[in-house]
């Protein structure tokens, strides 16, 4: 029987309302007796398998991924977790280790490195082999899992035999996961798995950005292909072979019945006659699956019409020039106080703003409106709630500010107290049951890698550790979307292409649900509506100069989901990656906007990916532009939607910097990002400032750079870097009011602490200065709101917060998860409140705000203003400042902050204590080269 974890391991929390209570204690019990009686999947335990030689880490590379391996469990298992708290094997032996981190980093050495993650070695000491299974029968492929976390080290004489082998283990750890988000890339979700607000939400947020249908799905194949010569078509191999091995699975576990009891709670087999079917996977769900991840992660830009919205508020208010002058200054493109990743003063100049700007194609004031995706609803799907699941969706499609997560410490061998580079990364995909990556090792013909991989893409890893070097990424957010003003003509659905009135294409799903044992929606349908123009999908209606028009958005990614593919092959190829040099040429083949990052015995380095592309002369990459000729990317080819792209060279990069820092900051001198917010305070500060301290000191370790991860991730941005400078226009004056000195007291002792959200011991699930937290969370909006808006009054302060939210606390409800989500302070008012108050102390700010905001630029009535709200801040109770939600009652601090692994299928796992770092991490320090 799966074994328990004790409760006092996590803090076991049931997420309400995701699997009524559908049967009896006593029902459950029996159900599980019958359940437990089909044959479960055939094990040989008998094979060993030694240390691989060809590893150079020295046993010094590490990672983790919670909550565990195991992201499949029976039905049997699924109740059993659901009525008991029981886990399977596997599911969620990585979240504790993930968990302690948090407490246990300041006292961590190199070796209690091991303690918070696991020995990433290549291979499996004999005596840690769990099991040895040979896939299918087969006999060129090999899957031991170690006793210790289950991970799948995949062992091939063949190259088919091998990736046959990736995707038997990938199914064998996430097939439920896969299968859900291959129906999230293709928007039908819902019909699949139930019409869950949340299902229809999710489903929406990914057909909008990326509306495909069957055959655009497998263009992108051929064209993958066709274009990459002999590599393209060993990817084409490697991808039909670990198809073959999913479905193997698929056909292995429905005969012997255990597969994931998922598809018994969503209607889809019977648990008594085992009838239903499990369809087989098809080449074009990697690429259905491939638009998630793209989408979610790696597609930087947007968001085009919200600032044409915000300039024309500025220049309504302050007339064109100095309107302008004000929009720029909150846009911060291209701050001299902005932390960089390339910090040696190298200027990488993209999207820059010309100093005339042409084809702009500004939308006429009041004149915009959101172009629906949602039609015809019936039953569930024309609730209030569903409509909001709609509304947040289509928000979050069509923002700049892409929910980036991930960071990355790397420090040269200069440095190190070895001599050799160390580097502590990974990405912030945030945190899922199970989890969205899965960890393997895969040993081959030209394969040999250990690492993550998102479900259903990992017949290569893709972020990990090959034989003598390590890499990871974080999301970049360079602009490679960019919104056309298309002129309409004739009607609504028609446009001006090179002056022939063309229509549009008009792409539609229609998804039906009715309740299941998962998912007790009640029935509803509705239908999903794109229209298509040679410029990308619809996304707003509005009129230009009189003129009625339709805002599209055209991605360089967009049809080319499937590219990348050659860059991961590369990484993973031992014979390509050899040096930085090799490293860099194989990143450049991955079309996603991604800042990547490598480590080996000697050497680091740095390089931003994405196909960039060449706009044409004084074109704004901020702003709609017509969509004529003149103005579209140069070279552009709609049928096949290529173009020029900025050459490699002209991308930040970098080998062997004295070190690098990566939290979704910006790359390099002049190079513009889309998201705003890249100012004087970021969280990509947090890392700097740490890192740069260890650097003067040299002699970083492992488990030093590590302390400084977990330093930061623990910390308060706002409280770090900009609550100083508030408490010191406040304490200008003595404080005579009780209730703010009091206030002031509590907020400097927390300072004084380092600003930390921490528990006050290990598990207490209370913080140490928790009063000052609630302060500082309570007063933060008020004090943005009190600063900012009597100065650009309610339209602009309103249309500035929809460029940049104001806040990103731990507890706020924001990114692809909602509220526990572990990452925070990427987006937020942070800059410009430290470069206003700065201004208004009168001290040197570098690419200030066009004028000072705080009691209109006076000390003595800024002070008044701050003192006002934080009175106000402090008299608001826990239960106001944390309201509670679905996790957690009223008034909870700690729960409020504290991360969910958020249900993607039936097993649940308990909350942990909110730290900000990566979800898949790796630590790593290469001894020798080959």
């Amino acid at each position: 029987m799966p074994r328990r974890t004790p409760r006092t391991a996590l803090d076991r929390q049931r997420t309400p309302r995701r699997f009524p209570k559908f049967l009896g204690a006593a029902s459950i019990c029996a159900l599980i007796a019958a359940l437990l009686s089909p044959l479960t999947q055939a094990v040989a335990a008998d094979s060993t398998t030694a240390l691989a030689a060809n590893d150079y880490c020295g046993g010094q590379c590490s990672d983790i991924l919670p909550p565990g391996q195991n992201g499949n469990a029976t039905l049997a298992q699924i109740l059993l977790n659901q009525a008991f708290g029981i886990q399977p094997d596997h599911a969620e032996d990585q979240l504790g280790p993930y968990n302690n981190l948090a407490s246990g980093a300041a006292t961590l050495t190199d070796a209690k490195i091991n303690d918070f993650f696991n020995d990433a070695s290549f291979g499996v000491a004999s005596d840690q082999v769990a099991s040895s299974t040979a896939p299918g029968g087969r006999t060129d492929v090999t899957i031991v899992r170690d006793k210790k976390t289950g991970v799948p080290h995949i062992t091939g004489t063949t190259r088919y035999g091998t990736e046959y082998g990736a995707g038997y283990a990938a199914a064998q750890d996430r097939l439920w996961l896969m299968d859900v988000f291959r129906h999230v890339g293709r928007g039908q979700l819902t019909s699949f798995a139930g019409g869950a607000s949340s299902n229809q939400g999710l489903e929406q947020e990914f057909w909008r950005n990326a509306p495909y249908t069957e055959a655009d799905l497998q263009t992108q194949i051929d064209n993958a292909i066709a274009n990459n010569g002999a590599r393209g078509q060993q990817a084409l191999a490697d991808a039909n072979a670990y198809i073959d091995g999913i479905n193997a699975y698929i056909d292995a576990s429905d005969s012997g019945r255990y597969f994931p009891g998922e598809y018994v709670l969503t209607g889809h087999k019977d648990s008594i006659t085992n009838a239903g079917t499990i369809d087989h996977f098809k080449i074009t769900d990697l690429v259905a699956l491939a638009s998630v991840i793209g989408s979610l992660f790696g597609s930087g830009g947007g968001g085009e019409v919200n600032n044409a919205i915000s300039l024309l508020a500025a220049q309504s208010k302050y007339g064109v020039t100095e309107g302008t002058k004000v929009w720029e200054s909150f846009r911060e493109r291209n701050d001299p106080e902005a932390v960089l990743t390339v910090h040696n003063g190298e200027s990488f100049p993209y999207a820059s703003k010309p100093d005339t700007a042409q084809g702009e194609a500004l939308p006429d004031a009041g004149s915009v409106t959101q172009e629906p995706l949602v039609y015809d609803r019936t039953g569930s799907a024309a609730t209030a709630t569903a409509t909001g699941a709609s509304a947040t969706a289509a928000a979050t499609t069509l923002t700049s500010a892409k929910r980036g997560m991930s960071n990355a410490l790397v420090v040269s061998g200069k440095y190190t107290a070895s001599g050799h580079p160390i580097a502590v990364f990974g990405p912030q995909t945030g945190y899922f049951a199970p989890q969205l990556l899965m960890l393997q090792e895969i040993q081959g013909p030209g394969l040999s890698a250990r690492g993550a991989s998102f479900a259903g893409l990992s017949m290569y890893v893709e972020l990990g550790r090959g034989q003598d070097y390590s890499w990871s990424a974080t999301t970049s957010g360079q602009d490679i979307i960019d919104t056309y003003a298309v002129e309409l003509c004739q009607d609504d659905y028609h446009y001006l292409y090179h002056g022939a009135c063309t229509a549009m294409d008009k792409v539609e799903r229609t998804n039906s649900w009715k309740p299941t044992t998962a998912d007790g929606t009640a029935a509803g349908s509705y239908r999903m509506q794109v229209y298509r123009t040679k410029y990308g999908p619809v996304e707003y209606r509005a009129t230009v100069g009189g003129k009625k028009v339709a805002y599209t958005t055209l991605r360089s990614s967009y049809m080319h989901e499937a590219d990348s593919i050659i860059g991961f092959q590369m990484l993973n190829d031992p014979d390509y990656v050899k040096s930085p040099g090799t490293f860099q040429s194989a990143v450049q083949h991955i079309n996603y906007t991604f800042n990547w990052f490598y480590a080996d015995s000697s050497h680091t380095a740095y390089y931003n990916s994405g196909d960039n592309p060449v706009r044409a002369a004084g074109v704004d990459a901020e702003f709609p532009v017509w969509a004529q000729a003149a103005y579209e990317w140069r070279n552009w080819d709609p049928t096949t939607n290529t173009a020029s792209y900025t050459p490699p060279s002209a991308h930040p990069n970098s080998i062997d910097q004295d070190y690098y820092i990566s939290w979704n900051n910006k790359q390099a001198k002049d190079y513009t990002t889309a998201p705003w917010g890249d100012g004087s305070v970021h969280r990509g500060n947090l890392l700097e400032d740490r890192v740069k301290k260890l650097v003067a000191a040299g002699g970083v370790t492992r488990s030093s750079l590590t302390k400084a991860m977990a330093d930061a991730a623990l910390a308060d941005l706002r409280a770090e870097d900009v609550l100083p400078k508030l408490l010191k226009v406040i304490n200008s004056s003595t404080v005579t009011d009780t209730t703010a000195a009091a206030a002031v007291t509590k907020l400097s002792d927390w300072v004084t602490a380092g600003a930390k959200r921490k528990e006050t011991s290990a598990g207490s699930k209370a913080y140490a200065n928790a009063d000052a937290i609630r302060i500082l969370d309570a007063w933060w909006p008020l004090l943005v709101k009190a600063e900012f808006e009597p100065g650009l009054g309610t339209d602009l302060y309103t249309a500035f917060s929809n460029n940049l939210p104001i806040d990103e606390s731990p507890s706020a409800a924001h990114g692809p998860t909602g509220a526990h989500a572990g990452s925070s302070f990427q987006y937020g008012w942070w800059s410009y409140v430290d470069k206003d108050i700065r201004a208004v102390l009168g001290e040197s700010v570098q690419g200030g705000l066009s004028q000072k905001y705080c009691g209109g630029g006076t000390l003595s009535a800024c002070r008044d203003a701050l003192i006002s709200t934080l009175k106000t801040a402090a008299g608001l109770t826990a239960a106001q400042v944390y309201p509670g939600d679905d996790q957690c009652s009223a008034g909870d601090q700690w729960c409020a902050d504290s991360i969910v692994q958020r249900t993607l299928g039936g097993i649940k796992h308990g909350r942990i204590t909110w730290q900000n770092r990566p979800t898949y991490q790796q630590v790593v320090e290469y001894t020798s080269h080959r």
